[in-house]
């Protein structure tokens, strides 16, 4: 018979909405043909259940929750712990912090917790105080009740070592390495510098949208992403567009073709992001080895390696940074081939999944 594992805190399956949801995307076919009968707990309305990639072998459950910004989380997480709860699966892979509050319900049943921690969120200047109150609450909950734990880049796991007294293994994130992709139209290969970020403050944007005014001076710029609700970013990067010829905002992109085209003949791809672990999209923008310039922190670092073009986070150093590396085709080369071997050593899907596999049947 096989062993079963339930998957809580993501959107579903199958799910683009963001990382972890990548990640289930690419995990559960992995852990189906391992010999795992996978259950993947979702939110109605946030997954494709005719996605022509689905396997058919995972299966989906929905459950209900309250759709707001301080409670969905939360309430999807409770619902899901306790169908998994009376469904006792052998072990469950949760998702993100906020559901430690629900590790001892699943505890009492028998079930082993395997926590992906996630980044530490109660350093985002997105939440409010009581969220982020709520965030350390929750890791306070996962320290103590989780079997194991999974940190996506070392420093994290440095960051729970010192404060909460856990180890763990960890698991980044993987990325898709493209076929050559068609160009699009109106732009050439490598020429021409692309930011893609949700648009809050950590991410850099205020800082690259001033530098984008007189990078594009000299260089097109493509400008991808939103707040979701929109807002002052917003407004600004549209009105960038409309102001400059050489500035292009394109707004969110759900096509996975035409971002990874995107990235893949970029000039310099600018990586803005301040917070958080391993980021999804720098190991996806990696994988289509597109030169980088990233702000200079120690996630960034960690994973761009040695040699990594990375400047301050204002407007001077941003344009100055991405200028000159758009100016140097040989170092553009260089940045191209560096992100793509370190892409391969270690931020693949193969290995994030056998990595995911080997955690859980420890469990066992």
């Amino acid at each position: 018979m096989a062993s079963t594992v339930a998957i809580i805190g993501t959107r579903g399956y199958p799910s683009y909405y963001g990382g972890f949801e990548t990640a289930v995307r690419k995990l559960s076919p992995h852990l189906v043909d391992d010999g795992w009968d996978v259950t993947v707990y979702g939110r109605e309305g946030s997954t494709k259940p005719d996605d022509p990639t689905r396997d058919q072998r995972v299966r989906a459950v929905t459950t209900r929750g309250v759709e707001s910004k301080s409670l969905s989380t939360l309430s999807y997480g409770l619902t899901a712990s306790l169908n998994a709860f009376r469904a006792k699966p052998d072990v469950a892979l949760v998702m993100n912090v906020a559901n430690g509050f629900f590790l001892p319900l699943l505890k009492a049943r028998g079930i082993k917790t395997l926590v992906n921690v996630d980044g530490i969120e109660w350093d985002r200047a997105k939440w409010g105080r009581l969220a982020k109150a709520m965030f350390r609450l929750g890791a306070r909950f996962t320290a103590r009740f989780a079997d194991n734990l999974v940190f996506d880049s070392r420093e994290i796991e440095r960051r729970w070592n010192e404060e909460f007294r856990r180890d763990g293994v960890f698991i980044p994130y993987g990325g898709d390495e493209p076929e050559e992709l068609p160009l699009e139209p109106g732009l050439e290969h490598r020429g021409y510098v692309l930011v893609v970020a949700r648009f809050v403050p950590e991410n850099t944007i205020p800082e690259f949208l001033a530098a984008a005014e007189r990078i594009a001076e000299r260089f097109p710029v493509v400008i991808v992403g939103s707040s979701g609700y929109g807002g002052p970013l917003d407004e600004q990067a549209h009105d960038l567009s409309r102001r400059i010829d050489n500035v292009h905002a394109f707004g969110h992109i759900s096509d996975d073709r035409r971002l990874l085209s995107l990235w893949q003949h970029a000039g310099v791809y600018f990586h803005g992001h301040s917070v958080g672990g391993t980021n999804p999209t720098l190991v996806q923008a990696m994988a289509t080895a597109t030169p980088i310039v990233a702000r200079d922190t120690v996630y960034n670092r960690e994973v761009l390696g040695e040699g990594a073009h990375l400047c301050a986070p204002t407007p001077e150093a941003i344009t100055e940074a991405v200028c000159r590396l758009m100016e140097d085709e040989s170092a553009q080369r260089e940045a191209s081939e560096s992100a793509l071997n370190r892409s391969r050593s270690t931020y693949t899907w193969p290995i994030v999944n056998g990595a995911y596999a080997e955690a859980l049947r420890r469990l066992l």
